[in-house]
């Protein structure tokens, strides 16, 4: 695949001395989707404002196939679809009215069957004549993403798109995005909620900071840095863990009756022979044993602590 988007030591400095980007180098590959978390304030909204031309870059540079931003902002701004976070839709007028505007912003030519074919994706033709301050939040959020296709743009930005959606819509939304993908268009993903990451993405980015701390395959990322635990479900509970079981970290959870106990999945020893024949000399009774596998949330926060420290 092609680079669509390659974004190379973006920094963004405010009057005040505040950076919000320092540094941000990124290469985007055309029809992926890539997830960009990171927690409030942490610089997604600033760089996604960056790249479409909301905001002004103290210094970098950001093309858009082959675009720069700034020589070349139609060209680039052009192949852009942008889903904000704030739903600002005029309240009176109607979803198809309103979705046929944001085409001819950028001096597209009226395509009735192309609007059409969004808003019945989107599930919105059967609301195309209803005005938009009769939707529900959940309907509202998909007439943005209907604005921003309307277009038809090459890479599309969602900063938080399923923000206050209910998960039956969210999952819609979800296949929504991988319908665009087998079509070809870069999607670009601000989310807090780690599961949509998992979910749908091929790549994850983490921000923290203004700083970019790794993008990288999401199953390889997974792969790399994702711990598993076992859980000791005991017969009886304990009132403490036992010394001769010291040497195994363990953790005591639950009504006092689950030990657990973390360990690398990579590594050559994992120690899970030793501890549960200490388990046993110990004379604790074994009721169950459980394994579970990190999941994305405990790794993208176990990376943003790290980057602060």
């Amino acid at each position: 695949m092609s680079t669509i988007l390659s974004i190379r030591d973006l920094r963004k400095r405010y009057d005040g001395g505040f950076e919000a980007l320092k540094g941000v180098s990124l290469e985007i590959e055309q029809g992926e989707i890539l997830a960009l978390l990171g927690p409030n304030g942490a610089g997604k909204t600033t760089l996604i404002s960056t790249i479409c031309g909301i905001t002004t870059p103290t210094s970098g540079s950001v093309t858009v196939g082959g675009h720069d931003i700034i020589s070349g902002f139609r060209a680039a701004r052009s192949m852009i679809g942008l889903v904000p976070q704030e739903v600002a839709l005029e309240p009176f007028e109607t979803v198809i009215r309103t979705v046929r505007f944001s085409r001819g912003l950028f001096g597209h030519p009226r395509d009735e069957a192309l609007i059409e074919r969004i808003l019945r994706r989107l599930s919105l033709w059967d609301k195309r004549n209803a005005p938009v301050k009769e939707l529900s939040g959940g309907m509202k959020r998909r007439v943005l993403i209907a604005k921003a296709l309307a277009h038809e743009p090459r890479v599309l930005f969602l900063d938080e798109p399923t923000a206050g959606v209910d998960v039956e819509l969210r999952k819609d939304m979800w296949d929504t995005v991988a319908e665009l993908k087998a079509d070809g268009v870069t999607i670009i993903l601000t989310t807090h909620y780690i599961e949509e990451a998992e979910a749908i993405a091929d790549r994850v980015g983490v921000i923290s900071g203004g700083e970019l701390l790794l993008v990288e395959d999401k199953k390889r990322l997974m792969a790399r840095m994702g711990k598993k635990r076992i859980e000791v479900l005991l017969s009886a509970p304990i009132r403490k863990i036992p010394p001769a079981l010291a040497a195994h970290d363990l953790v005591l959870t639950g009504d006092n009756d689950t030990l657990v106990y973390e360990y690398d999945t990579h590594a050559e020893r994992t120690g899970i022979t030793r501890l549960l024949n200490d388990v046993a000399a110990a004379g604790l009774v074994l009721r169950d044993v459980k394994t579970r596998e990190s999941s994305l949330e405990e790794i993208f926060v176990d990376l943003v602590s790290e980057g602060r420290s």
